[in-house]
């Protein structure tokens, strides 16, 4: 793998992303507007299930909400690589002297931060919504999200790598990440779902990055119902998830196709 190529991709997908304020705005809009709808219309009528301590629906959703912003800009990063295909940057990348993982890691690094920024933005505001929030905290919980957002972009690489257009590539994108994150307890909890629903949910890999990056806000003794995976164990999972996807990036972009017109 080759340094200085990783962090020229990564640098070239940070500055492209920095001079287009609208995708920065686009991506943090919609998901804080679903929040706030949502949530406000919800709180009346949401109770925590399983004896968990009482909390609105808007605090319960807050994290859910934080991994929606990771989410779209994951999205919305890896259209990257469609659109590098269409200029001619990704032919010339894939002709230059370096290898594929160099390749891959340039990209996912920086869309990694790219989706990672919007949500670490939005941390502060877990206290206006009765989430506690510390400094060592704020730290743990970053490092949450920069796992599940590397997992995400990877993810994303790989389906984009294979995909020609950009309307196909949401499709896909749509198809496969939106079950996943409303499967991953960001919107209910496990506890006091339909078994087959629980079942599917404990095996969303995404629950366990959920799972832990509530546990790092809650802390080990917040009760928030019965059903949630412990948090040593979901971070065990997402780290292994990230791994997964990257190493799927990896094989993909070792395959053909990639520098088609």
């Amino acid at each position: 793998m080759n340094p200085l190529a990783v962090w020229s991709l990564a640098a070239r997908e940070w500055v492209r992303f920095v001079r287009q304020p609208s995708r920065i705005g686009s991506a943090v809009a919609s998901p804080l507007l679903f929040w706030v709808l949502i949530g406000t219309g919800l709180s009346s009528s949401f109770h925590m299930p399983g004896g968990g301590r009482s909390m609105s629906f808007l605090e319960y959703f807050y994290p859910g909400t934080v991994v929606l912003l990771v989410l779209f800009g994951s999205i919305f990063s890896t259209i990257s690589v469609i659109e590098d295909r269409h200029e001619g940057f990704l032919q010339g990348v894939l002709v230059a002297p370096i290898g594929r993982s160099s390749l891959v890691a340039g990209k996912v690094l920086g869309g990694s931060l790219q989706s990672l920024l919007p949500a670490a933005l939005l941390l502060p505001l877990a206290p206006l919504v009765g989430v506690p929030m510390s400094w060592l905290g704020g730290l743990g919980a970053t490092g949450i999200l920069a796992l599940l957002s590397i997992a995400l972009t990877a993810l994303g690489f790989a389906i984009a790598w294979k995909v020609d257009s950009t309307q196909g590539f949401h499709a896909v994108m749509n198809m496969l990440l939106w079950p996943l994150w409303l499967l991953s307890g960001a919107l209910f909890p496990l506890t006091g779902a339909p078994r087959w629903l629980a079942l599917l949910m404990e095996i969303d890999p995404m629950t366990y990055g959920v799972a832990a990056f509530r546990r790092v806000l809650y802390g080990p003794g917040a009760a928030l119902g019965e059903g949630l995976p412990p948090g040593d164990l979901s971070i065990v999972i997402l780290a292994l998830v990230a791994v997964a996807a990257f190493s799927l990036a990896a094989v993909v972009a070792r395959s053909r196709g990639g520098g088609r017109a």
